[in-house]
């Protein structure tokens, strides 16, 4: 969890607010289902279930994104794999590196660069003509001070000479 939370997943967002939350819904699941399993009340169909209600108990509280709900999926998963699955320590290790290394690769910008998106209102018309479309992205990169690659607009006001852009980032 440590690997996974602090070193991937901070390192990427710098997000502390989810630190707690995915340390100890790992650390919950895997004494559950160790003490489930030590007492022979466990069986793979109860695991899944488990993943289910904690999933159900995410889905009644405060929304998050995709990748932080991908993320509290993954430690709901190497929790219940470290408890039940019956293999040599090697083994395990392996299963552990392997999840975390296919996070790494595709969450840490190996295979591809993360690009983000804000949506800004932008004020003025005359900057949003094709012909004028490197002055915009120029614009909007001196004004949010971000490496913008690309642009979208989303909505234009005419009445209130507004421009509602989509833009995209590194």
């Amino acid at each position: 969890m440590i690997i996974l939370i602090r070193l991937i997943y901070y390192h990427i967002y710098r997000k502390r607010d989810f630190f707690f939350p995915f340390f100890l819904i790992n650390f919950i699941v895997f004494l559950l289902t160790f003490m489930l399993e030590k007492s022979n009340a466990f069986t793979i169909s109860s695991a899944f279930g488990l993943l289910a209600a904690f999933s159900l108990l995410r889905f009644r509280t405060e929304t998050i994104s995709i990748k932080d709900m991908t993320y509290l999926f993954i430690t709901l998963t190497l929790g219940l794999i470290n408890s039940i699955m019956n293999a040599d320590y090697w083994e395990l290790v392996g299963l552990n590196v392997l999840i975390i290394g296919a996070v790494y690769v595709v969450d840490g910008n190996k295979l591809m660069r993360n690009q983000k998106t804000k949506t800004v209102d932008y004020d003025g018309l005359e900057n949003i003509q094709p012909q004028n479309h490197g002055l915009l992205i120029q614009d909007l990169s001196k004004r949010t001070g971000l490496n913008i690659q690309r642009i979208s607009i989303e909505h234009i006001d005419l009445i209130r000479n507004r421009v509602e852009i989509r833009i995209y980032y590194n």
